[in-house]
């Protein structure tokens, strides 16, 4: 595991202490196997990064989305990728958020630390994302890694917690569940802090 706990205090001290959270979720072995093949040199957690923009677009503002080619219509999340080894923890995250959207992006605060257990009969992963805000710096909203990402996009908090919440629960597929529900309680700590209107969890169940 190469994201060490030193570099995890290195990270509060800068970008504020995260909400930790804990899911858990079975898998078909199909989709296990996926997660499994995306554990190269022993990768365990994902930079998960919710890119804002609180311009002249509605009270909530608006939030990049990423969409992968094999992704139902209408599916969409916030983009996300792994720290190599070798780079420094905030060089991954940017590196990352340019290949899935084309942004220069600036990390603003550590806002939710999540661990989840990924399992499929007698096997399980554990796996851990680290959720970052972030702010557009520049660049042009256009995947770079094409290989990897379908679409990236502006959407609206309100589209993300209405019509892409329910393509991505309605895909039948458990990661995106996971990122359904990540994005729930990403959306519900910045309601908490006052960062985003109340409004905006209006369609999310409070339990």
């Amino acid at each position: 595991m190469y994201i060490s706990a030193e570099i995890i205090r290195e990270l509060e001290k800068k970008y504020g202490r995260p909400e930790e959270l804990s899911f858990a979720y079975k898998m078909t072995q199909t989709e296990f196997e996926l997660v499994r093949a995306s554990q190269k040199h022993g990768r365990a957690h994902d930079v998960t990064l919710f890119i804002h923009d609180h311009g002249d677009h509605g009270d909530d503002g608006r939030v990049v989305v990423i969409r992968k080619p094999m992704y139902p219509a209408g599916a969409y999340r916030a983009p996300s990728g792994g720290v190599a080894p070798g780079e420094t923890f905030e060089q991954g995250a940017l590196r990352e958020a340019y290949e899935e959207t084309g942004l220069m992006v600036s990390l603003e605060k550590y806002i939710i630390r999540a661990r989840v257990c990924f399992s499929n009969a007698a096997r399980s992963i554990d796996w851990t994302s680290h959720v970052f805000t972030s702010s557009s710096a520049g660049g042009e909203l256009d995947p770079i890694d094409t290989h990897e990402i379908a679409e990236a996009r502006w959407v609206t908090v309100a589209e993300m917690m209405g019509s892409v919440r329910d393509a991505l629960l309605a895909s039948g597929s458990t990661g995106l569940r996971y990122r359904s529900e990540l994005a729930d309680a990403v959306v519900r700590r910045l309601v908490e802090e006052r960062l985003l209107p109340a409004s905006s969890t209006s369609n999310v169940p409070l339990v």
